[in-house]
């Protein structure tokens, strides 16, 4: 069956799982999952002792993960994030897919997950699947134009080619850049974008983890644009619980 699907919307089980009766399981499990992470324990054994503990279902479980990381992660992460006035006048190269996919989530009402390490993901990853949707350009014109307000003088856009439709974002997006006159944008469709972005030395914006431990800069672009210009984004409060040093 065709995907004739027009928003990236929420997931249809999400009001339910995500829900205010939730949100002190869902802290309790990033605080118990950071501990685990913290003492050594391996990702995917710590998720399913604290998932099982506290009955979560798979997409539960799912967003617990991707909020969650130890110590010493997150001190690395935070150590490495710049402020929004590092961007005056600088290059960033941005993970095009990783926070396009966020912002699209934040415009359709999906939920949004705030990491212990400050960033804002969304749940699902890509899976090598993207579908342009009536949220894919006014996200990228939110991105361009904060990336304009910011004081950027260049973007570097990576998107990974073997990802469907990559070309299409790419013509959309050199459409927008063109129109609104913000900053320059080089836009690559390139194999594997994290191990550029992982040894760059300039500004990088992106949620993936493995990238923001590697980089030598990040910028918390998906979380800037959402908190500005996405008021009523659907951030779910899953950290609230996890003490400063556990």
């Amino acid at each position: 069956m065709p995907d004739k699907r027009r928003h990236r919307g929420a997931h249809p089980a999400d009001l339910r799982l995500f829900g205010p009766e939730h949100h002190i399981s869902l802290q309790s499990a990033v605080t118990d999952l950071c501990w685990l992470l913290t003492r050594g324990y391996a990702e995917k054994s710590a998720l399913k002792i604290v998932g099982d503990r506290h009955a979560l279902s798979a997409r539960q479980r799912q967003a617990v993960g991707r909020c969650s990381c130890g110590n010493a992660a997150r001190n690395l992460r935070r150590e490495k994030a710049v402020p929004q006035d590092a961007l005056r006048g600088s290059r960033i190269l941005i993970d095009g897919f990783n926070v396009l996919k966020t912002l699209e989530t934040a415009l359709s009402g999906g939920v949004i997950l705030p990491g212990r390490d400050d960033c804002y993901r969304d749940i699902a990853g890509m899976h090598g699947n993207y579908r342009v949707l009536e949220e894919t350009r006014p996200a990228l014109q939110l991105l361009q134009d904060a990336l304009a307000s910011l004081g950027v003088i260049q973007a570097g856009w990576y998107f990974d080619q073997s990802v469907s439709n990559s070309g299409r974002v790419k013509t959309l997006l050199a459409e927008i850049v063109e129109a609104s006159g913000g900053p320059a944008a080089g836009i690559e469709l390139v194999p594997d974008p994290d191990p550029i972005l992982a040894d760059s030395k300039e500004i990088v914006a992106s949620g993936d983890s493995d990238i923001l431990d590697h980089c030598a800069r990040w910028f918390n672009l998906a979380r800037h644009v959402i908190e500005k210009k996405i008021p009523d984004a659907r951030v779910v409060p899953m950290q609230g619980l996890v003490a400063s040093d556990q």
